[in-house]
């Protein structure tokens, strides 16, 4: 398997894992946040989701899908917020009314992340493509990152939803 084969992959097994967090959800799990100050799974499921939409519109240099789709979901997160240091009453304004919507929209996410893997090639993956770091962040290298952050917080909001059925 190629490296874009490969890649594929791992998002392909994000979304499932996605898809099979979301699903049963009702709204008071969905936004329950254990002790009263963690991470809802609302907030971890539409924070991965924003992550990966910020950072694959970066590598692709496209429009993010939260253009289309914050109005959706109700929230008035601009195209900067992914939730990277959120605030607990930032984490707590992170309301989705139906599950299904945050489905929709890594959905949608999905599908831009396979059109930008399409265009994955060696060279692209060894593209520079974050200055601030030493040595300087490649393609290749935000992929692997992306790729974990999803895998860690899908696996939080997959322990929160089983806490939850306990």
């Amino acid at each position: 398997m190629d490296p874009r084969g490969v890649l594929t992959e791992a998002f392909g097994r994000i979304t499932e894992l996605y898809d099979g967090v979301a699903d049963g959800l009702d709204y008071e799990t969905l936004h329950h946040r254990p002790g009263g100050t963690g991470n809802s799974i609302a907030w971890l499921l539409w924070h991965l989701a924003r992550v990966q939409d910020d950072h694959v519109a970066g590598l692709a240099d496209g429009p993010q899908v939260w253009e289309e789709w914050q109005e959706k979901l109700g929230l008035p997160n601009g195209t900067d917020d992914i939730g990277y240091g959120h605030t607990s009453e930032q984490v707590d304004a992170i309301r989705i009314s139906d599950p299904e919507l945050l489905v929709g929209y890594h959905h949608e996410v999905t599908l831009a992340t396979a059109r930008y893997l399409e265009t994955v090639d060696e060279r692209e993956l060894e593209r520079e493509v974050d200055q601030n770091w030493d040595p300087p962040v490649t393609a290749g290298q935000r992929l692997v990152s992306i790729i974990g952050d999803c895998l860690q917080h899908l696996g939080q909001a997959a322990y929160v939803k089983g806490l939850l059925a306990a």
